[in-house]
């Protein structure tokens, strides 16, 4: 016979023990059960002065984000949701101006635009455009920073997609 003390105990080891080993997830992700499969196509470049491997790292990024945070699989053939992106925008641009004309910062920023299409329910298609920035010292050159300045930028606005089709918030 187990005390009430036990039971309780009990209980919050086995919440603590879902909670650290992933089981369960706060994120409030919400696919329809009959949407298994996934599709992303190849980002477009639409943007002047963007790196030519941008739209391939982005389009990985998103296929990634998508395989590693849900259960869809990936389906080139017939995918019950796609998604279709394009870069229309890559600028930099001078941030937080100082005495002298001069700034101390620069802002890498890049925008995307997104289709979501929803092959089980079109009730659900939507077009978005998702940015993100990331800003560097104005003495410090974009090539020094691009890898890393593009890699946070992708980082936000795949986990924006991400959270626009798949969560309820």
């Amino acid at each position: 016979m187990m005390t009430a003390q036990t039971r309780f105990f009990l209980s919050l080891s086995l919440i603590w023990v879902l909670f650290w080993q992933g089981c369960y997830s706060f994120r409030g992700i919400d696919i329809d059960a009959e949407t298994r499969t996934y599709y992303v196509e190849q980002f477009k470049n639409n943007a002047l002065d963007a790196a030519p491997s941008l739209p391939q790292t982005f389009t990985e990024a998103l296929k990634e984000k998508i395989r590693t945070e849900s259960r869809l699989v990936l389906d080139d053939k017939t995918p019950d949701i796609e998604f279709k992106g394009a870069i229309v925008d890559f600028r930099v641009s001078a941030e937080a101006p100082q005495p002298g004309e001069r700034t101390a910062l620069n802002r890498l920023t890049i925008v995307t635009a997104i289709e979501y299409i929803n092959h089980k329910n079109e009730t659900k298609n939507w077009k978005q455009n998702f940015t993100f920035f990331y800003n560097f010292p104005s003495a410090t050159s974009l090539s020094s920073v691009q890898d890393e300045a593009i890699q946070a930028i992708s980082d936000q606005i795949m986990e924006d997609i991400f959270n626009k089709a798949f969560t309820n918030w």
